[in-house]
């Protein structure tokens, strides 16, 4: 299999064009990618496709230097992250030290409270959200903020802010959305643990603490009990904890502690804060980066779309030599004018083909052989029998000018559950029908996802 020879990156800003295209086409020049038109070869496959449109938004982007309005987005959002960087440092930094106080004793259980306990939950909040599919939870306030953004503001948007606005669709929302917000909260908490955790070794550095614990409504045994039930996984970090009797002279009102025991607080404070805080969210910040690096490589673009559907038109070889299924195929119609490798290219190999509700002047590629029309409920059983012994792709063959309905979505989907081969459809034409619109060729398009065939493997003559 081919190495697909584009990105992520490239995706979006296909997108983005796709986005400015659409309501500022007129104010785009295209002296560069006229040339493209027609070339090409025939091969309908999505790697294919998407290289030609790469090329095609290259030239498109250097003719209108429209480079800087498709990286601001990811520019701003890249300072946006940068800036809840440094805020999440200065907000650990101050609640560490403002835990702390300024006096010699310091309350260990209200300083975790302080470092873990906002951190916990929020932990807890981004499980639910990710298990239950819930966005605003998984993918926090950014999420919301994202919707107030002055491009979504604007009434007459810019081609700035429409590119902004395709960025946001294809990178915000969604499950690339979900996973790379979850980076981002990640990447807060763990700089917020990591900064707090600095300032406590320097603080512990530069002066001498009484570590001090107490309780009002809970019992005496409760605290310590809980003390040596935290402790017992930093054992295996080389961390060793308080025994009993150091916990018990760190009861507030208790006599003054000495070295050792101020020294094992010490450790289990900076243990806690490694294992229970700082551990679990690099863990989980990998997670979420390895999602979204997944997320994005299974990105596609909705081919079905009418500004894909009129550019694979354009862009790739999609016609294909066709001949009349009565007795005088040549009689009064005018061949399509494709080169024969084209046209081998265009039809899979060894395909077997069925047409559906055709009459005796559609044309059908000159390398197809009908094997079966569906007209009634007989020849729809024979049909369906046939499909069941093909060795070779099913090519299913329908009237373009006609409007799809759900009959002949239902029948398209009969004949493709009882295949195990690739399904491809084909718009077929007759000389005596008006010229099929693009509203119906896009209808037909959407037929084709509603049934489970790819865009690629969507013919028309």
């Amino acid at each position: 299999m081919p190495v697909n020879k584009y990105s992520f990156t490239d995706l979006v800003r296909i997108e983005q064009l796709r986005n400015i295209e659409t309501h500022h086409g007129k104010e785009l020049t295209y002296a560069g990618v006229n040339d493209m038109s027609g070339h090409g070869h025939a091969d309908f496959e999505y790697a294919t496709f998407i290289r030609r449109l790469k090329i095609r938004a290259q030239r498109l982007i250097k003719e209108n230097a429209l480079a800087e309005p498709l990286s601001h987005p990811q520019k701003l959002f890249t300072r946006a992250s940068q800036l809840s960087i440094v805020i999440a440092a200065i907000l650990g930094m101050l609640a560490a030290g403002h835990a702390v106080g300024e006096s010699a004793t310091l309350n260990i259980y209200w300083l975790l409270v302080v470092l873990l306990g906002f951190n916990l939950l929020s932990i807890l909040l981004w499980l639910v959200g990710i298990t239950f599919n819930l966005q605003g939870l998984s993918t926090g306030i950014a999420a919301y903020l994202a919707s107030w953004l002055p491009y979504r503001q604007k009434e007459n948007k810019t081609i700035s802010s429409r590119a902004t606005g395709a960025w946001c669709e294809s990178c915000l929302t969604g499950s690339i959305g979900k996973w790379r917000i979850s980076v981002l909260t990640h990447q807060f908490w763990l700089t917020y643990l990591t900064a707090g955790l600095i300032i406590l070794i320097l603080l512990m550095i530069a002066r001498q603490y009484n570590f001090i614990w107490g309780t009002t409504l809970l019992s005496e045994s409760s605290i310590p009990a809980f003390t040596q039930f935290m402790a017992k996984p930093m054992e295996y970090l080389g961390l060793m904890a308080p025994d009993s009797n150091q916990i018990a002279a760190s009861r507030i009102g208790f006599r003054v502690q000495d070295t050792e025991t101020r020294s094992a607080w010490a450790r289990f404070v900076l243990g806690a804060i490694l294992l229970y805080g700082i551990l679990p969210r690099a863990i989980l910040l990998a997670i979420s980066t390895l999602m979204r690096k997944l997320a994005e490589r299974n990105f596609k673009l909705d081919l079905y779309l009418p500004y894909y559907i009129e550019l694979r038109q354009r862009l790739m070889t999609s016609e294909i030599a066709g001949r009349v299924i009565d007795a005088d195929p040549h009689a009064g119609v005018k061949q399509t004018q494709v080169a024969p490798e084209m046209v081998a290219n265009a039809i899979p190999a060894n395909a077997q083909a069925i047409g559906i509700e055709l009459d005796n002047q559609t044309i059908w590629p000159d390398s197809v052989t009908c094997h079966g029309n569906i007209i009634d409920q007989l020849s729809h059983a024979k049909a369906i029998k046939t499909v069941k012994n093909i060795n070779g792709p099913l090519l299913i063959g329908v009237a373009a000018h006609r409007l799809p309905d759900r009959g002949v979505q239902r029948t398209i989907r009969e004949l493709i559950e009882n295949t195990a081969k690739e399904p491809w459809l084909v718009l077929l034409y007759k000389p005596s029908a008006a010229p099929v619109t693009d509203t119906r060729k896009i209808a037909w398009f959407r037929l084709a996802e509603a049934c489970g065939i790819p865009a690629e493997h969507v013919i028309t003559q």
